[in-house]
């Protein structure tokens, strides 16, 4: 990190002296484009800079402990260095942030889809309570949920529910998701008192636009059903559900919780424009991961993420062998530290990609 920054240093003394020259001012074409990207740089130089001082402002000031000098002294001088020593640790978070890739979905809402996996009932059961620590960690960042499609199971569990996130940066944060959960815990349903483990998949996408992925009308099959479930007497007796269909990739999209045609189809239509999207992400990922088998995550779905211990009240994140004794919080939905510890590696990986 330190070379490139230092090379990003060296580069706006460069565009400093080139600016200088007559034979560039006289060229405004060439001034303005080294003005522009000297303007580019400043900000991360200037910050770098002030890393540097703080850096040396701490080495001398560490040094003047090592001096003589009476006890009311040292402690002024402990307060300097713990006061140095802070911001010097901020900089190189913020320098580091900086100079990590950006992802360019990041700010983007997302369609995240739960389903239950091996376990039967007590996986249907384990989706329900993914679902509820999703929704109330949105609650906490001021984002909306809306369901877009469920099926339930007979206890009050979810075969599978797919719902949308909106809001500020829900992508970013909830993208570390994807995966595998898995529960091990003595099910309600268990007589015996014996621990099973159950699974459930959570497949995170971001919303995309119609100029992000080529969806052509005449690829597309609509077919427009009964709704089932709740939903009271319009359901089973108008045609309202829709099924999307995209031919030439098989991925199928159904919405049946909104009164509307119209507005099934939209969703519909959302739904199955973020699975095609995902699907070409997903293979740019497995190319990428082809290259750098170091990354957190590749985005596989039946990778295992995560393992949820009732028993030990442990959650455990194997990406990055993450142990964390507050279940009952975190499926309240206080996943923040997770998903900045994830969110830290992740960037730290691409930052060394880079």
């Amino acid at each position: 990190m330190l070379e490139r920054l230092e090379t990003l240093e060296d580069r706006y003394e460069e565009l400093n002296r080139l600016m200088a020259q007559p034979g560039v001012i006289a060229d405004r074409e060439r001034l303005h484009g080294l003005a522009k990207e000297q303007a580019g740089i400043s900000d991360l130089v200037a910050k770098y800079r002030n890393y540097k001082k703080t850096s040396q402002d701490l080495e001398e000031t560490r040094a003047m402990l090592e001096k003589g000098m009476d006890d009311e002294m040292a402690a002024l001088v402990r307060e300097e260095v713990a006061s140095l020593e802070a911001r010097f640790e901020s900089l190189s978070g913020e320098l580091e942030e900086a100079l990590t890739p950006r992802d360019a979905y990041g700010e983007k809402d997302v369609i995240v889809e739960i389903r239950a996996g091996a376990g039967g009932e007590e996986a249907a059961l384990f989706a329900a309570d993914l679902l509820r620590m999703y929704t109330r960690y949105a609650e906490t960042r001021g984002w909306q949920v809306d369901v877009i499609d469920s099926s339930q199971s007979g206890v009050g569990g979810f075969k599978e529910i797919i719902f949308e996130v909106k809001g500020k940066g829900a992508y970013s944060r909830l993208k570390y998701e994807r995966g595998v959960h898995r529960v091990q815990r003595v099910p309600v349903t268990e007589s015996s008192g014996r621990i099973h483990t159950s699974t459930a998949t959570v497949a995170v996408m971001p919303e995309a636009e119609d100029v992000e992925v080529n969806i052509k009308p005449d690829d597309l099959r609509v077919d427009i059903f009964c709704s089932g479930g709740h939903g009271g007497q319009n359901v089973n007796k108008v045609a309202t559900a829709v099924r999307i269909t995209h031919l030439p990739t098989g991925i199928m999209a159904i919405c049946q919780d909104e009164r509307s045609q119209s507005r099934n189809k939209t969703r519909a239509m959302a739904v199955l424009r973020a699975r095609v999207f995902d699907q070409e992400q997903r293979r740019h990922f497995e190319e990428i991961a082809r290259e750098r088998r170091s990354q957190v995550g590749t985005g596989d779905r039946s990778e295992k993420i995560r393992t949820y211990n009732f028993p030990q009240g442990r959650v455990t994140d194997h990406r990055i062998g993450l142990n964390l004794h507050n279940l009952e919080s975190i499926l309240g939905g206080e996943i923040d530290f997770l998903i900045d510890s994830l969110a830290s590696h992740d960037r730290a990986d691409r930052l060394e990609g880079a």
